[in-house]
């Protein structure tokens, strides 16, 4: 009996620590596929430039912030591009 009661708490331990180990995971995922969206984004948006006349580069920073921000933030690193 007392080794079905250790066995359910190590289980019961072991599953919060997953649990607790999983929310970041599930954060960084998110976080990836954001970034993802936002240089799909930029990406599509150098490739009218020619049309437009808007070209914004794509690095770490740009990618991070379209992909937090989306549409809304292209329009801030555009208009930080804008030449004084």
């Amino acid at each position: 009996m007392e080794s079905i009661v250790t066995l359910l708490i190590i289980s019961a331990l072991s599953m919060a620590l997953i649990r607790l180990l999983a929310l970041p995971l599930r954060l960084l995922a998110k976080l990836v596929i954001h970034s993802g969206c936002g240089f799909l984004c930029l990406w599509l948006l150098n490739t009218v430039s020619a049309f437009t006349g808007v070209y914004l580069p794509v690095n770490a920073a740009t990618v991070f912030i379209a992909g937090f921000l989306g549409i809304p933030g292209i329009g801030v690193i555009a208009l930080l591009e804008i030449p004084n």
